[in-house]
């Protein structure tokens, strides 16, 4: 087994430790006298694990002189997936994955996963490291097929992308929809913003829902969501192509993120396929089959974020200017976004965003702007630091700078009024976009990319007060773990 796929084993484990967690404390929620009935689980939404798939049955089974641990991990997720219809399918490469790897190398990983020091002992103290080691090894998976020549990237959204949408877009209750869901990055950021605005205990509100069309990451989907709040019914119980086969087809969504694979040729196109509003896209590049997607999955005043090639704002082939001219002409277009290189390790492809929204007008709501009839350009090609020779990062400061643009242009953010700035930022009457032939390039219309030495200054400034903050914060963690190394040296 190749590294890369051994990544799979630890996920599936993982995975199945938080179960056992989260079942031990839904036990403690039913109380005595109901424990041990399936039926008093499923009717409040819990979910029944069976004895032979609880951790503290295998772990006795495992600790057992030769056993092999392969079959009994088999057993185990046999068990489970019988008991819990929608687990068909979960764990990656099915029951056969662990005749793959050692004995010895199960019992480890095993006896690592139930560790308390490692995991914790509550599921609700569990659940933040849990999630954050699954999104390590997610991003191990990553580097590790990149490193043995396969193709990578396709697992995740680069962390300071998906924030940028997360954060333009504002997610903090309403259905948030992915229609090319990966691993399900975008959906779980959206759920920490609004868990961040709301509290924990209030995020019922944001409903998760996607498609992904590999059967391998719609698993580490599905186990990814679960991690972070048992949101992986949006989901559904089967991968399926967006394009052929569209799982959710009443879904209206209140906002619509989307880093889709950029100019795939290969995809499934039907020419009558009423999501083809404004113009049947060419069969040789799917860019404005997935905008188009997109609108048609947008509620009536659902907004969307969407990363794709930086030619879909140029392109004149094939037809594709006669769809981005409809579009545009439609007033569906809030804003764009020209990003700097280097934000995606598996494609060297100039990329930007289109910021979509069905209302741009003030919608009743106080301090909201009217912008229908205007375009928010952005030019953020500058911005980003380097992590590494080959990775670039929008770093905090630059996530600031952008939302806070936008959030003052539409009126979100009161705090501050929105100004044009020359080579960074400018809203475009549709007037203007009309003489320049429905042509989007942010450079465009921006003007000069020359940074005013004031504004360099004080993001440079910025740049500082955010290292020293972070410097004297683990400062801090150090002094703390001296003083526990000396009190337990003491004992």
């Amino acid at each position: 087994m190749d590294a890369a796929e051994y990544k799979y084993v630890l996920l599936g484990l993982l995975y199945l430790r938080y179960l056992s967690l989260e079942f031990e404390e839904s036990r403690r929620q039913l109380g005595e006298g109901f424990v041990d009935d399936p039926d008093a689980y499923t009717t409040v939404g819990l979910r029944w694990i069976p004895p032979a798939a609880r951790w503290d049955m295998l772990a006795e089974k495992m600790g057992q002189p030769g056993c092999p641990a392969g079959e009994a991990l088999n057993e185990a997720l046999r068990a489970l997936m019988w008991s819990n219809r929608d687990l068909d399918n979960v764990f990656p490469g099915g029951l056969g994955l662990t005749g793959r790897v050692d004995d010895q190398r199960i019992l480890e990983l095993f006896a690592l996963f139930g560790d308390e020091r490692i995991i914790g002992r509550e599921v609700r103290t569990a659940r933040d490291g849990m999630g954050e080691l699954y999104e390590y090894f997610l991003h191990s998976l990553d580097e590790f097929a990149r490193v043995e020549g396969k193709r990578g990237g396709e697992f995740h959204t680069p962390r300071s992308v998906a924030l940028l949408l997360v954060e333009m877009l504002e997610p903090h209750e309403g259905r948030v929809y992915d229609p090319c869901c990966g691993a399900g990055g975008l959906l779980v950021q959206a759920r920490r913003f609004a868990e961040a605005q709301r509290g924990r205990e209030h995020t019922e509100g944001l409903q998760v829902y996607g498609q992904e069309i590999n059967q391998r990451t719609w698993q580490l989907a599905k186990m990814n969501l679960d991690l972070h709040g048992r949101a992986s019914s949006g989901i559904g119980r089967r991968w399926a192509d967006t394009f052929a086969e569209d799982r959710l087809p009443g879904l209206k969504a209140d906002f619509v993120m989307a880093v889709p694979p950029f100019n795939i040729s290969d995809w499934r196109r039907d020419e009558f396929d009423p999501r083809w509003r404004y113009g049947v896209p060419p069969a040789r590049n799917a860019n404005f089959a997935w905008l188009q997607h997109v609108i048609s999955k947008l509620g009536d005043r659902g907004s969307a974020g969407v990363v794709l090639a930086n030619g879909s704002l140029s392109s004149r082939q094939l037809g594709e200017d006669r769809i981005r001219v409809s579009m545009v002409e439609d007033d569906l277009v809030a804003c764009v976004i020209a990003l700097p290189d280097r934000l995606f390790r598996s494609t060297s492809i100039p990329a930007c965003v289109w910021f979509l929204t069905k209302d741009k007008s003030s919608q009743r709501v106080r301090g909201l702007a009217d912008r229908r009839g205007e375009v928010l350009f952005i030019d953020a090609r500058a911005m980003g630091e380097m992590v590494g020779r080959a990775e670039r990062v929008l770093t905090d400061v630059n996530l600031r700078e952008v939302v806070g643009t936008y959030r003052a242009w539409r009126g979100t953010d009161t705090s501050q009024e929105y100004r044009d700035v020359i080579g960074f930022c400018r809203s475009v009457r549709l007037d203007e976009i009309r003489e320049h032939g429905h042509v989007l390039n942010p450079g465009r219309y921006v003007g000069s990319m020359v940074v005013s030495e004031e504004r360099r200054r004080s993001a440079v400034q910025e740049r500082v007060d955010e290292l020293t903050r972070e410097f004297l914060e683990l400062l801090d963690a150090a002094d703390r773990t001296e003083a526990e190394i000396r009190k337990h040296l003491g004992s």
